[in-house]
């Protein structure tokens, strides 16, 4: 075997850690919905460092943050690649040991992951190091020899000591490196191949298939959106936001796909009579139909982080009175598919707030990034201690035995969602003309509701907004001033009063650990007409 100089041993490195992962995802994803191994990691690293990285992921990314985690996690393996091709350009068995210490780290995450299966993840692991190790032995084997490099000679003095030169040599051969070349090219696209395959095969059509196929239950009772507004400005967001447009945040690397046909709920812990439901039974029972503000703890002042939404389910409270609840029982815990937990105080299911067990958004299943078939819904709870999506426990318990998945990693342990508004328009930096403009946006208070909206231009009177309709307290509520704005900088600001008269603070404050406050502000350019 020729001496290889680090440049080609990086590379050659490189391309064998990239069909590792990408054999890894075909195998993973042929063998069902369960996660890949990159994904798998994915989550190993979110349950880690989730607590001091939420935030400044969020911020960074938004709701892509687990597309940059992935692309991270990638990089990361095939920079480990590299290295272990440089390190392995003397010594091969250190990169064959480095590829089986990279599939074990994979295996490890896989089977700590709650929508993992055992066989799968042994044998992803297994095909991921031999697709490793097999690149590298090919690419090592046709690697053309250095101009005037052979193996098993002492060297002699060279220009350049990285790349020893031995006493007999040898010019290189046209027909070698071309051969190097090609293998080199072809493993690298069957990397790339095999990976977006992965994700291609799994079978994710179940889910689709079920929600084509399901008949949503009329509601029994159903609180209607405003069937319009008094004011219509452009870049304001609309009362009801589209369940494609509607935010996600939660930590699931690997979008659980869960068949309508198996899933189950059961509703257990400190009840007189545990019982556990399906999904057309759950669609059998008495529902409702109600228009709910959601928002993410994550959200900065004046974030997207929050929508308004038509969800449709089960009153939690029904399932409840069901199970005959101990009345020492103190808090709800909702558990995912994926074994992420929220726990809420018992009495919120029943205090009047809109507590559901919801399987329809917009008029239609639940979509599998929202939580198909079933999740949560508590109006007024920011989304980390209620909003469990693909529900499949429902545990009663009290509040001192247990806390949910973001308690341990610093967030408060109860979540109350804080008055709040947001200026839609005009945008900071926008430019715009001088004339009569409207300032606009939106503010919500769940469950009081929203009695007022302020806004203030410089250091100006706050002046009192108009106000949109909205269904209920449990919503947001759009609002609007007109201004006539001169030319010039501007700074705008904006401020909410619930139905309570409590008016937002202006004290700033990050959302860890229970959720951001301020007024939200914007600083706009005015041009001459």
């Amino acid at each position: 075997m020729p001496i290889i100089g680090r440049p080609t041993a990086g590379l050659i490195g490189g391309i064998a850690a990239a069909v590792a992962l990408g054999v890894g995802e075909l195998v993973a994803g042929l063998g069902g919905n369960g996660p890949s191994l990159v994904s798998a990691v994915g989550t190993e690293f979110i349950d880690r460092y989730a607590a001091s990285l939420k935030d400044l992921a969020v911020q960074l990314f938004g709701t892509n943050d687990k597309v940059a985690l992935i692309v991270g996690i990638v990089a990361v393996s095939l920079l480990f690649g590299v290295v272990l091709g440089i390190l392995g350009r003397r010594r091969p068995v250190v990169a064959a040991a480095g590829f089986v210490g990279f599939g074990a780290l994979g295996l490890y995450a896989y089977l700590g992951d709650e929508l993992g299966r055992t066989s799968v993840g042994v044998l992803a692991a297994a095909a991921s190091v031999a697709g490793g190790l097999g690149s590298l032995w090919l690419l090592l084997r046709l690697t053309p020899a250095r101009p005037g490099a052979v193996v098993g000679h002492q060297p002699v003095p060279a220009a350049s000591t990285d790349h020893p030169v031995p006493f007999d040599t040898a010019p290189p051969d046209p027909s070698s490196r071309r051969t190097f070349i090609t293998t080199a090219a072809v493993l690298a696209v069957t990397a790339g191949g095999t990976a977006v395959l992965g994700r291609r095969v799994r079978p994710t059509s179940a889910v689709e298939t079920a929600r084509r196929q399901t008949s949503l239950p009329k509601a029994g009772s159903s609180v209607a959106p405003p069937v319009r507004q008094p004011f219509e400005v452009q870049g304001l967001s609309t009362y009801i936001t589209s369940t494609a447009d509607f935010y996600r945040i939660d930590t699931a690397i690997t979008t659980p796909q869960i068949a309508a046909s198996s899933w189950q709920l059961d509703v257990k812990g400190m009840v007189g009579k545990p019982f556990s439901i399906g999904y057309e039974e759950l669609l059998g029972l008495d529902n409702v139909e109600d228009v709910v503000t959601l928002q993410c703890v994550s959200n900065e002042v004046g974030g997207d982080l929050v929508g308004t939404a038509v969800w449709q389910g089960v009153p939690l409270g029904a399932l409840l009175e069901r199970a005959r609840v101990d009345p020492a029982a103190t808090q709800i815990v909702g558990r995912s598919a994926d074994g992420w937990t929220a726990g809420f105080p018992t009495a919120h299911a029943t205090d009047g707030r809109t507590a559901l067990v919801v399987y329809a958004m917009n008029g239609e299943p639940l979509t599998a990034v929202h939580g198909f078939p079933a999740r949560l819904l508590i109006a007024g709870l920011y989304g980390y201690v209620s909003a469990t999506k693909w529900l499949t426990e429902i545990e009663l318990t009290t509040w001192e035995d247990f806390d949910g998945y973001w308690v341990p990693r610093g967030w408060s342990k109860e979540g109350p969602i804080k008055t709040m508004s947001r200026i839609d328009v005009p945008r900071s930096g926008s430019a715009v003309t001088a004339g009569r403009l409207a300032i606009a946006g939106v503010a919500w208070a769940p469950n009081d509701g929203i009695s007022a909206v302020e806004a203030q231009v410089d250091d100006g009177a706050w002046q009192e907004c108009e106000l949109g309709e909205a269904s209920s307290g449990s919503t947001w509520v759009q609002w609007k001033l007109d201004w006539d704005a001169t030319p010039g900088e501007h700074r705008i600001r904006a401020r909410a009063t619930n139905a309570a008269g409590e008016t937002q603070t202006e004290d700033t404050a990050d959302p860890a650990p229970n959720g951001a406050t301020g007024w939200h502000t914007r600083l706009v350019q005015v041009g001459s007409p």
